[in-house]
């Protein structure tokens, strides 16, 4: 098999040989800063927005932020390169980056930079069938407890939210409520619904991370002459919403038709979904649907 080349700790090694100790903070307390991007047609989508948010998440748990913003930055722009032979042209990859304080709070860190072809066929039919989601018990970490715009690997509580939310219907994704009662995030995605009296409507910054993808969201409904408001957003908002959609760097944006097991809207992948998802694809010149199901028909 053709080697994947990896970035640990200023050395470029075989992704089967990456290992952290179990010393390392990044394992003993989660205290791991980290950013996952992808490619469109080989190229970094938002390179500099995803290092500008990874040196603010730095900077937040005390790490030399600006060396290791560059360090980084550059071993992402090499992983391209070294990899660039083990895709075929209409493929893209998936590249994790993350940052921890390393065996102990005075260092050095561990930083690593790695990644894989994104695995299209976990959500390539999504885009047509729509995703379910289920209101979870589980709670979004409060503010007063990690910042929401850190962006780290702190996530039990994402992957206890999904656990439950598969065992009360399999399938379906957890929407995490903040202290408040309000929608927060999916686990890894955020959450937008649409209103035909407001348009685009998302949660606050204050309980979420405001995503690049949601970003990318606000610009190309800006473009489109689409209101786009930020409040919050009760359950009943939620489940009440014409359309609703998630939106996260791999996948980029997905149709939400279902949650707890009542439709939204039609139950249907929406039109403002779709033309969203066209003005993405425009963006990128790539059809983003149609890439995820050739791609992954291709590896079957």
């Amino acid at each position: 098999m053709p080697t994947t080349w990896a970035y640990l700790n200023g050395r470029w090694i075989p992704d089967t040989e990456l290992s952290i100790g179990v010393d390392d903070l990044g394992f003993l307390v989660g205290a791991t800063v980290t950013e996952r991007l992808r490619t469109f047609r080989g190229q970094v989508f938002r390179l500099n927005e995803h290092l500008s948010r990874l040196r603010n998440s730095l900077e937040i748990v005390g790490l030399p932020a600006e060396e290791i913003t560059a360090e980084i930055g550059g071993a992402i722009t090499e992983f391209i390169e070294r990899n660039r032979p083990l895709l075929t042209a209409d493929d893209d990859w998936s590249i994790s980056a993350f940052a921890t304080p390393g065996t102990s709070s005075a260092g050095p860190p561990t930083v690593c930079v790695h990644g894989y072809p994104l695995p299209f066929a976990r959500w390539a039919s999504q885009f047509e069938d729509g995703v379910r989601v289920v209101i979870s018990e589980v709670r979004q970490i409060p503010s007063q407890s990690l910042p929401p715009e850190l962006k780290c690997r702190s996530r039990m509580h994402y992957y206890l939210a999904d656990k439950r939310a598969a065992a009360a219907q399999p399938g379906a994704r957890a929407i995490l409520l903040d202290e408040e009662g309000f929608v927060a995030e999916a686990t890894t995605a955020n959450v937008l619904i649409w209103r035909e009296a407001e348009g685009l409507v998302s949660p606050p910054p204050r309980h979420i991370l405001f995503g690049v993808s949601l970003r990318v969201v606000q610009e190309l409904a800006t473009k489109l002459e689409v209101p786009f408001v930020k409040r919050p957003l009760s359950v009943e908002d939620l489940r009440s919403a014409d359309e609703a959609m998630l939106t996260s760097t791999s996948v980029c944006l997905l149709p939400v038709i279902e949650c707890d097991g009542r439709p939204i809207g039609t139950g249907r992948p929406g039109p403002n979904y779709r033309r969203l998802l066209a003005a993405w694809s425009e963006l990128v010149d790539t059809d983003i649907a149609e890439q995820a199901r050739r791609v992954a028909a291709r590896r079957v």
